[in-house]
């Protein structure tokens, strides 16, 4: 990128200052998506051993509701779970991440996980809900390193651009 530039001293030390401002914010920003990188990498990590946990646990409940499922009768077994009484609420704060706003999410659990008598329903019913309970909170943590993940990866791309378009006008 070619400037008109007057031959004066004035000039000269004006264009100066410009650049070293440029390299300055280029090493900042380049510093900025090193450390996204890493953070980025650090919560792949976490991540890939959380969906493990998390993918594991629900099979696991899965298979206890088919478990269930063969032991009751289907009108039975939709009449025992058509009212929750558990009530999920999610609060939801902020944490920065190199001034990056990503969420924390803390569940708030209200009520019983068995909304049914337990008279005409079978135990393993009774065994299903308790993993399904256990899995809610690795699910919120799942959902929340997700979100950061997106969040991070968008941010790196637009830090990337930023580095780049400050080495080409260097």
């Amino acid at each position: 990128m070619k400037l008109q530039v007057s031959a004066t001293r004035m000039e000269l030390l004006r264009l100066k200052k410009r650049l070293d401002l440029a390299r300055r914010g280029h090493k900042l920003l380049k510093d900025k998506q090193d450390e996204l990188m890493r953070q980025l990498l650090s919560l792949i990590e976490t991540l890939k051993g959380l969906r493990t946990k998390v993918e594991k646990e629900l099979l696991d409940v899965y298979q206890s509701f088919l478990t269930a499922r063969l032991w009751t009768d289907e009108q039975m077994l939709e009449e025992a779970l058509s009212f929750p009484s558990k009530v999920v609420q999610l609060q939801v704060e902020e944490r920065r991440i190199m001034n990056l706003r990503v969420p924390v999410l803390k569940p708030k659990l209200k009520g019983e996980i068995y909304c049914y008598g337990f008279a005409h329903t079978p135990g393993e019913l009774d065994a299903c809900l308790k993993k399904l309970d256990s899995v809610l909170e690795n699910m919120v943590k799942l959902s929340e390193a997700e979100k950061t993940l997106q969040l991070l990866a968008d941010e790196i791309e637009k830090t990337r651009r930023r580095v780049n378009a400050l080495e080409y006008i260097l």
